[in-house]
């Protein structure tokens, strides 16, 4: 009896360790390419947002500062946070969404392709982003890469005419999470 109770104790607290674990990080990386042909680079890079994966449900959230995004030339910052993102008025960028299929025991160091989907704020405003990304897990971190489009009329960014044949209308964002328990 003594070594059933001891055993289903075990049993209780492993799958509660296992099932509650939770993945994070505040070192992701998020970079921005809105580049055109024949003009000067438009990318940023933000090396300081923070995200969390729950492992038992798949669901992810990340938060990236908008005053966190650098560029190479200092001017093109400025006018990123004044004039187009106004990171005074709105501070962040958020994604709150689903690892659709998410198995934490069948991801290994071989990367596996996931959808995720869920709603990416961003100035203020609200779009339903689906992303297919790739997972795989080194030690004890989980490692998302992946990229899409979004465009900035989505969100209510103004592209003034005198500089919009220098940004691309469709913006890559690429990301690299490297998450741990």
């Amino acid at each position: 009896m003594k070594k059933r109770n001891i055993l289903l104790l075990l049993t209780l607290l492993a799958t509660t360790v296992f099932y509650g674990q939770k993945y994070t990080t505040k070192t992701g990386s998020i970079k921005f390419e809105a580049s055109v042909p024949s003009f000067e680079e438009v990318a940023g890079e933000n090396k300081t947002a923070s995200a969390v994966v729950v492992a038992e449900t798949g669901d992810i959230a990340v938060l990236a500062l908008m005053k966190g995004f650098r560029f190479k030339v200092a001017l093109m910052e400025e006018h990123f946070n004044e004039n187009y993102v106004e990171s005074d008025k709105f501070p962040k960028a958020t994604f709150k969404g689903k690892i659709e299929g998410f198995d934490i025991t069948k991801v290994s160091a071989e990367a596996k392709t996931f959808t995720i989907s869920g709603d990416l704020t961003l100035h203020g405003k609200t779009k339903h982003i689906t992303d297919v990304a790739k997972i795989s897990k080194q030690g004890n971190s989980l490692v998302i890469t992946g990229d899409f489009d979004v465009k900035p009329e989505d969100f209510a960014i103004e592209i003034p005419a005198l500089v919009s044949k220098k940004v691309a209308d469709k913006i890559k964002v690429a990301y690299n999470l490297q998450l741990v328990k």
